[in-house]
């Protein structure tokens, strides 16, 4: 039998606990719950437009796609880590999660986090989520006014062919929002298959740059990019702070 965490580092515990965390858990050093602030984000962008479906891709353990719903009339959360996708539909069936919090070494506190402390008890009938691949979407997922992908596109084996697969999933008219601290690395994208950050790319081209040229057939940005900071707690005294860039495609033909 293979070992489905070798294949997919995010099967591990300890990468299913600090996503838990990350997505339900407390804020750190000031710094805002990212997954929130995102979804605020998209449905600021989404004023005035029609807020029919949407489509968080790679949703983790589904934080955005709860807040998304918050004015969205379905959201579908996607992706390819089931045991995320099973915390994520745990917390939609029974409203509350529970995981180890790692404080340090094998010590872990269990802690609790429930979908009414964050006032979206209310939209856990317009969610839904799936264990699939971001690079072999399941025809069903299509029709969307939102298509958000926060911190994918930079842990896709192909980027590319991810991208490109979307103008026909969005309605005209629709957006493409992006996050990603372009964090390129061979452990998950080739690297002929970085969008930046390697003289392989694009003549050292940055990842901005190759967005504009992939999606210009199709979309057009909307405004310039946006930082947005987020922290990923590991253990009581270990953080990753990271900052993603957060591009805005409205799909115009």
């Amino acid at each position: 039998m293979r070992n489905r965490a070798a294949e997919n580092p995010y099967e591990t515990d300890t990468l299913l606990s600090q996503y838990c965390e990350f997505h339900y858990g407390d804020e750190y050093f000031g710094v805002g719950n990212f997954p929130a602030c995102c979804a605020r984000r998209c449905l600021e962008l989404m004023a005035g437009r029609r807020k029919g479906a949407a489509l968080d891709a790679g949703c983790a353990v589904g934080r955005t796609t709860f807040e998304l719903a918050r004015e969205f009339a379905a959201v579908t959360g996607v992706d390819s880590s089931r045991r995320f996708i099973d915390a994520a539909n745990a917390m939609r069936d029974e409203g509350r999660l529970s995981y180890g919090l790692v404080k340090e070494g094998e010590l872990t506190t269990r802690v609790e986090r429930r979908l009414v402390d964050f006032e979206l008890d209310g939209v856990r009938d317009r969610v839904d989520f799936v264990c699939a691949d971001a690079l072999s979407l399941p025809s069903a997922c299509t029709g969307y006014d939102l298509v958000f992908a926060g911190n994918l596109i930079d842990r896709l084996k192909s980027p590319r062919r991810f991208l490109l697969s979307l103008p026909p999933r969005i309605n005209p008219g629709g957006l493409l929002v992006l996050a990603s601290p372009y964090t390129w690395c061979v452990e998950f994208t080739p690297r002929a298959e970085w969008l930046g950050g390697s003289p392989a790319t694009n003549s050292n081209s940055t990842t901005l740059h190759s967005l504009q040229e992939l999606l210009a057939p199709h979309f057009r940005m909307l405004a310039e990019p946006d930082d947005i900071s987020f922290v990923i707690r590991e253990t009581a005294r270990k953080y990753q702070h990271s900052i993603a860039q957060m591009t805005v495609w409205e799909r115009c033909r």
